[in-house]
């Protein structure tokens, strides 16, 4: 078992663009744990809070927004290379250098505000009425991405991981109805993360 902690960048992708050059690129933080369930084969679960936004990727419309939200997910991980040293020979130095990729669902906690302008909000940006009336709303999130981990010291590892999130939501950046509501949002994180074992060898 691994407690984990990280920081990186969250990403939006959605009805008013997907380019880093519309993207408002906000901050996250993740709290979790892994467990190592056989060879190459890991278990975790990590609860993340972000902030994302964007600015119309269309001018004449002029839209923008920002979205604090928090998401709870489990994932499997399948890591590439065996590493006999963390799980069939304890004899063995364990892996130094370890590639993976992850894949999993949960639930998105999302808090939208929408409004007019082309850069981030500030104390005298005036917000437009929400398309919906109960934020922050409940969706459905499949993470898939991929990482390596670098083993630090016999009880800490780090980290670096890249993930997209597909939601069931086209709602995350509270313009829906008026942009394309026939698709859903999206959202992709970086992050570097430290994995400490108490246990640890």
């Amino acid at each position: 078992m691994r407690f984990t902690a990280g920081g990186g960048a969250a990403f939006y992708s959605g009805d008013l663009g997907s380019s880093l050059s519309e993207n408002f690129v906000g901050g996250s933080f993740s709290l979790g744990m892994v467990y190592l369930l056989r060879p190459h084969w890991v278990i975790g679960a990590e609860g993340t809070y972000f902030q994302i936004g964007a600015k119309d990727q269309l001018p004449e419309r002029g839209y923008a927004f920002r979205g604090r939200n928090a998401s709870g997910v489990t994932f499997l991980r399948y890591e590439l290379l065996r590493d006999e040293g963390a799980y069939a020979n304890r004899k063995k130095a364990p892996a130094l250098v370890k590639p993976y990729i992850k894949a999993g669902a949960g639930l998105l906690l999302y808090n939208p505000k929408s409004y007019r302008g082309t850069t981030r909000p500030d104390e005298r940006t005036v917000f437009l009425n929400p398309e919906r009336n109960d934020y922050p709303a409940l969706a459905v999130v499949a993470p898939v991405g991929l990482g390596v981990v670098l083993r630090l010291s016999p009880k800490l590892n780090a980290t670096l991981e890249g993930a997209y999130y597909f939601t069931t939501t086209d709602h995350l950046d509270d313009i829906s109805t008026r942009a394309n509501p026939s698709q859903n949002d999206g959202y992709g994180i970086a992050e570097l993360k430290l994995e400490y074992a108490p246990w640890g060898r």
